[in-house]
């Protein structure tokens, strides 16, 4: 009898460890690799989305690193775009945001002893911020060098309120809900 109660927690024990085995990286990469075979079962290849998110999946989802800073009385955008153009790059400002979008376009070469490679890859970019009250947009400017567009536009001084600490409370508990026997 306990030969079998030791199988039975062995058995949970292998149970057990498959399942943390299965971490959620792993799962996401046995669901890409059965997508991916999924598609190709319908001649679809890798790079089925190239249209939307650039030629590979992973080369077209890129966004820029933006900051936004207020610093003698304007406002400041920052986006690293390296490799890129004035003319890769469109903004757009409204009132409440400003969009920042374009295209990278990469290409890599490599000729070596027998063998020689090509790698094209293209993706879009888009980031659109929120602009704070009292910015005023109409005088913007946007100018790029080496690879580092920088928005500016006057911004009234905002008053900083002095930070007040709030006393936590406990809540009172909830009470419960009966539902009436005939309603």
């Amino acid at each position: 009898m306990a030969s079998k109660k030791n199988e039975k927690q062995n058995e949970e024990r292998g149970e057990l460890g498959a399942r943390l085995a299965a971490t959620p990286f792993s799962f996401m990469r046995r669901f890409a690799e059965e997508m991916d075979q999924l598609f190709e079962d319908f001649d679809f290849r890798r790079d089925w989305l190239a249209p939307v998110l650039g030629s590979e999946l992973g080369a077209g989802i890129w966004s820029p690193q933006v900051e936004m800073l207020q610093r003698n009385g304007e406002l400041i955008v920052r986006a690293d775009l390296p490799g890129l153009t004035k003319d890769d790059v469109k903004v757009e400002i409204t009132d409440n945001a400003i969009t920042i979008e374009g295209e990278r376009h990469g290409e890599k070469e490599a000729k070596h002893e027998g063998f020689y490679r090509s790698e094209r890859s293209y993706g879009k970019f888009y980031r659109r911020l929120p602009i704070p009250e009292g910015v005023d947009v109409k005088d913007a400017e946007a100018t790029f060098q080496n690879g580092v567009l920088e928005v500016k536009m006057k911004a009234s001084k905002r008053e900083q309120q002095k930070a007040r600490r709030l006393e936590v409370t406990e809540a009172a508990a909830p009470k419960a809900h009966r539902k009436a026997a005939g309603a």
